[in-house]
């Protein structure tokens, strides 16, 4: 049979397509971006038909209606990531989340957490009969290909990417088309905190470095300093229209890469109709499943490679918090560790955690004594490189705890000094020395 004549068979509406799943099964549905959302409110539509089914992925961008009050008989979140549509359900006991590296979700999906039904979006077929994951491979692919079924939502405004983001029309059991715009994320408003943070973070980026960035104002605002540097290059876990602006203005031309030299690698895309059109079609942006891209061997394999992320807390030892507030769950690790590890194995590698200097309009500091309990650690202080803040620069690589916390201290905000002071020289048992420090 002809590709063409088993993309018509399976071609159906999304009742007969989604009504095939039954209950208590564990869905994986796409991710961030590449979210199906035609098939997830026609999913919820049918909720009736669905008992106990467990709806498992990492970035939401949609309703996650799946996961509000009165949904808890037909469906139970379990998040690998924690988004603005699952938090409150996640803290209030209606869905689970579960701790993972980026780069090992689609090895769980073949060992702990074995794949029922994979909900995804694609392209429509090309001429060789192959559908494109557009902006999201990250796990998907991986889910795709371990799934007992599989449901694709084919969308003709998914842009068209290339790497290793294809599936055959015979690895998919049901195409449900329905045309829709990609979802969006508009770029962050950048403060004169976030400028301060993104010119330190460039000073550390050197001409001919290969850079991996987060979302985000902090790593926006990195980009937005970085107009004077020269072939730059991209092996990242995502990017988002910052990288497209650097692109047209020649800053990225990806020429001194050492692996994959000439193109961009990532995982998945998030932000705006420009950055999708800039990536349609466009053969120097590949897309390659999250186990390869954001595996610490292959990221060590780019010399000179920046990471840069961003955190809620870093203590006096220079512990890091990134994915929550207390007990309160609010994101989850993503690549953050993958790629911290990736740059230290890397030939002059260097990582950053950027983050700006207080929390809740000031009256908080991100530089703390000690996490707040019931934080995780996210990167531990062994890994960690540099911090920066609006304030400066805290090299911990190599560092003392005594030479961690005083440098921590000098890139706090003065408001908070004192207090960081006082623990310092009762921890250390001698003066800080440095009172400068306090006011500047």
């Amino acid at each position: 049979m002809s590709w063409q004549d088993l993309y018509k068979e399976r071609t159906m509406s999304a009742d007969e397509a989604l009504l095939k799943i039954g209950s208590n099964k564990r869905i994986v549905v796409g991710h961030a971006c590449g979210e199906p959302s035609y098939l997830l409110d026609e999913m919820v539509r049918l909720k009736d038909y669905f008992h106990h089914d467990e709806i498992v992925h990492m970035v939401a961008m949609g309703k996650c209606e799946y996961c509000q009050p009165g949904m808890e008989d037909h469906f139970r979140h379990n998040a690998l990531f924690a988004g603005g549509g699952s938090r409150k359900a996640i803290a209030e006991g209606r869905a689970d989340f579960t701790p993972v590296y980026f780069s090992e979700v689609p090895k769980f999906f073949r060992t702990d957490l074995p794949v029922d039904v994979t909900l995804l979006s694609c392209t429509p077929p090309d001429e060789n009969g192959k559908v494109s994951l557009g902006v999201s491979s990250d796990y998907t692919k991986g889910a795709a290909e371990s799934s007992k079924l599989v449901i694709a939502q084919v969308n003709d405004q998914m842009p068209f990417t290339y790497g290793d983001n294809l599936l055959d029309v015979s690895q998919i059991d049901c195409f449900v088309e329905h045309s829709a715009p990609i979802l969006e994320l508009a770029p962050a408003k950048l403060g004169d905190v976030e400028k301060a943070i993104g010119k330190y973070c460039a000073s550390l980026i050197e001409d001919g470095d290969t850079l991996q960035l987060g979302i985000g104002a902090i790593p926006d605002a990195v980009l937005a300093s970085l107009t004077d540097k020269k072939d730059l290059g991209i092996h990242s876990e995502m990017f988002s229209d910052g990288v497209v602006d650097l692109c047209e203005k020649g800053v990225i031309n990806n020429a001194k890469k050492t692996l994959h030299p000439g193109k961009m690698v990532v995982t998945f895309l998030m932000g705006t109709k420009k950055l999708y059109d800039f990536a349609d079609h466009n053969p120097d942006v590949l897309l390659y499943p999250v186990d390869y891209t954001n595996n610490p061997v292959v990221v060590a394999q780019n010399k000179n490679l920046v990471c840069v992320n961003s955190c809620v807390q870093v203590d006096l030892m220079g512990q890091v918090a990134s994915e929550s507030v207390g007990y309160k769950q609010i994101s989850g690790v993503g690549g953050q560790v993958d790629f911290v590890r990736g740059a230290a194995m890397a030939e002059n590698g260097r990582s950053i955690m950027a983050m700006s200097s207080t929390a809740a309009k000031g009256k908080v500091s991100k530089i703390v004594p000690l996490l707040d309990e019931g934080a995780a650690v996210t990167t531990n202080r062994m890994d960690v490189d540099y911090v920066i803040t609006e304030y400066g620069i805290a090299h911990l690589k190599g560092k003392t705890l005594k030479q961690r916390a005083k440098a921590l201290i000098k890139i706090a905000h003065p408001d908070f000094r004192g207090d960081l002071i006082a623990v310092y020289e009762k921890r250390f048992c001698c003066p800080f020395e440095e009172k400068e420090y306090l006011d500047r």
